[in-house]
């Protein structure tokens, strides 16, 4: 005889916005072909689905491996917002494993991509730049992203994107340009980095300052910091209250203080005694950030001779916990005691 009961159990988590997952190894194949389905409420539950199951790279390593690439490129250029914006969050989460980094620069996903800079859904713009960040963490990545002439885009962007997306843009110029920052500087990335340091979000300053050190490698670079007066904000960015951006303030020194005239620039901005206090903070990357551009000042008989007193304060870091300021305190000394 059958009996009206009560379940103890919870019932199945059911999302309906999302498409039933086949069994084993049918479940990617089926989703890819529910991709490609001309009806869209098919398309964007297996969008749905496909963003839970790319967190596992051995899902996407499979996806890659039966060609949801390349749906996933078709799908890009849909017209309806939520396909576009789900494909691009299905895209920026495979970018986060190796294997996915590796399959966007095999199938051409970073020129696919491209074509959404300009779309009208913040939130797919901001996927397809968190993608773009994720790839330039690998150097072949980067590298690809360069190769495929969108830095110029890239840095023209960073003027008129909302904010959050603007510190993604800047992590990914900051890999981008450690490769070769060629384009970047003639697409005028100095001056945009220059106002970028004077942002009241403690974030965009810092990765301003983590660019420019990118941007201060070749000559070229240095050359431009210093024609364009960067030097006296980097030196202000030393008192920052933000660990962070004291840190890539004193690198970006570092670097542009490496030609007579960054460093003579850097002296009449009075850098040295900022960077001297710098020298007492417990973060060991702000230290060593800051002996090396104290260094780079010691070069100039001027800055030698404000540095010769301050001695102790080197002598007293070649105790330090970090071997790298250490090494870097040795170095300081050397340069200060040098006498021609």
């Amino acid at each position: 005889m059958a009996h009206t009961r009560i379940s103890m159990y919870l019932p199945p988590d059911v999302n309906p916005s999302q498409a039933a997952i086949a069994y084993g190894c049918r479940a990617l194949p089926k989703l890819n072909e529910e991709l490609q389905s001309e009806d869209l409420l098919t398309k964007q539950k297996a969008l749905m689905a496909l963003c839970d199951l790319m967190h596992d790279p051995e899902h996407v390593y499979v996806a890659i491996h039966i060609g949801c690439l390349e749906s996933l490129k078709a799908l890009l250029k849909d017209t309806n917002n939520m396909v576009r914006i789900k494909t691009t969050e299905v895209l920026s989460i495979m970018a986060t494993h190796n294997v996915g980094r590796d399959g966007f620069l095999e199938h051409d996903i970073i020129h696919a991509l491209s074509y959404l800079l300009n779309d009208p859904q913040p939130t797919c713009r901001e996927n397809m730049h968190l993608a773009f960040k994720h790839l330039a963490q690998l150097p072949a990545g980067a590298q690809g992203i360069v190769s495929s002439g969108l830095i110029p885009s890239l840095v023209w962007k960073l003027q008129r994107e909302e904010e959050r997306i603007q510190a993604l843009l800047l992590d990914t110029l900051a890999a981008c340009l450690m490769e070769d920052a060629t384009e970047a500087l003639a697409s005028c990335v100095v001056p945009f980095l220059k106002e970028k340091l004077l942002s009241a979000n403690s974030d965009i300053r810092a990765k301003a300052a983590r660019t420019l050190i990118a941007v201060s490698i070749p000559l070229e670079g240095k050359n431009q910091v210093w024609q364009h007066d960067v030097i006296p904000i980097l030196v202000h960015l030393l008192k920052d209250k933000v660990d962070e951006v004291q840190a890539n303030a004193a690198g970006a020194l570092m670097y542009a203080t490496v030609t007579t005239k960054g460093k003579y620039a850097a002296l009449d901005a009075e850098a040295i005694r900022p960077l001297l206090e710098l020298l007492h903070l417990s973060s060991s990357k702000v230290r060593l950030n800051a002996i090396k551009a104290l260094t780079m000042l010691a070069e100039a008989p001027e800055g030698r001779k404000l540095l010769q007193a301050h001695v102790p304060t080197f002598r007293a870091l070649e105790k330090d916990a970090s071997a790298a300021v250490r090494q870097a305190a040795q170095i300081a000394i050397q340069v200060i005691e040098w006498k021609p």
